[in-house]
Formats: structure tokens, C-alpha cells, sequence
């Protein structure tokens, strides 16, 4: 009796790590890329040539890896003006630029006495995540729009 009872333990503990062992992979499922959105505090939507408006930014992530950049890039399609960084780097149209923190402040002054101006913020991460901020100054209708471009893996 003895015997069997042992060599019923010993199937039980075999059968047992059969399954834990068969259970494990030695892939690792590590997860670098998160969706994010870019946040903005209400800006003003009339604004005169030569006048300056704040634009109060916010980055938020879905997840956070820390080797994940972001960089921004801008196009104004109506209008003309300066956007600058809060530490007086004046950007220029389609080019990108290092974003440091997550949490950062534009100004753009209207150089325009033309009624519609528009700049269009593009984010990317170095993931290939792009979101897109729209924002319109003396528009007949307010536009402030966001726009999430999914990456095909």
C-alpha cells in the first residue's frame, strides 16, 4: 500500500510540474508604446495683429515607459504669426522640436491682419503615435479639435 501511495505521489508531483513548466514562456511581454492625448486649457479665440496668446499644454499618457519622447511640429495654414516655446525658441513651420517636459506653455503672436488664422500643434512620440491640435483665432466658428492618428503595426 505504501508503494502505491508513493508512486501515486510521485505521478501527482510530475503531473504538476509538467504543468507549471509547460505553462511558461520565455517570451516577455514588455509594453513600451502607450496611447496618449495632448490636453489644452481654453485659449482665446479672437486675437488682433501683434497681440500674444498663452496656449497651456498637457501631455497625458495611457502608460508610461520611461524611454518614450515627444516631439511637435506646426503648420498655419491661414494666417500668419510666431509661435514660440516658453523658453523663447521661435519654431518654424514643419520642423519638430524636442518636447522636455510634459507639461509646457506655447505663445503665439498674430503677425496678420487677416480675419481667420489657424495653426495646426502636431505631437508625435518616437513610437510613431501622432495626435493633433487644432486651434482657430477670429473664425466664425470656435474650433478646437483633437485628433488621434492610430499607427499600423
Amino acid at each position: 500500500m505504501k508503494k502505491i501511495f508513493d508512486s501515486m505521489m510521485i505521478f501527482c508531483c510530475m503531473a504538476v510540474s509538467f504543468l507549471c513548466f509547460g505553462s511558461c514562456s520565455s517570451d516577455l511581454d514588455v509594453q513600451q508604446e502607450y496611447a496618449f492625448t495632448v490636453e489644452a486649457m481654453p485659449v482665446a479665440d479672437k486675437i488682433v495683429n501683434n497681440e500674444t496668446v498663452e496656449i497651456r499644454l498637457d501631455i497625458k499618457e495611457e502608460g508610461n515607459f520611461t524611454g518614450t519622447v515627444y516631439t511637435l511640429r506646426y503648420f498655419q495654414p491661414d494666417g500668419a504669426g510666431i509661435l514660440k516655446m516658453a523658453d523663447g525658441t521661435v519654431l518654424k513651420p514643419n520642423d519638430r522640436y524636442l518636447l522636455g517636459e510634459k507639461k509646457f506653455r506655447l505663445y503665439y503672436t498674430s503677425k496678420s491682419a487677416d480675419e481667420a488664422q489657424t495653426i495646426d500643434l502636431y505631437f508625435e512620440n518616437n513610437w510613431g503615435s501622432l495626435t493633433q491640435l487644432s486651434f482657430d483665432f477670429n473664425s466664425s466658428h470656435k474650433k478646437e479639435t483633437e485628433i488621434q492618428i492610430p499607427v499600423e503595426e
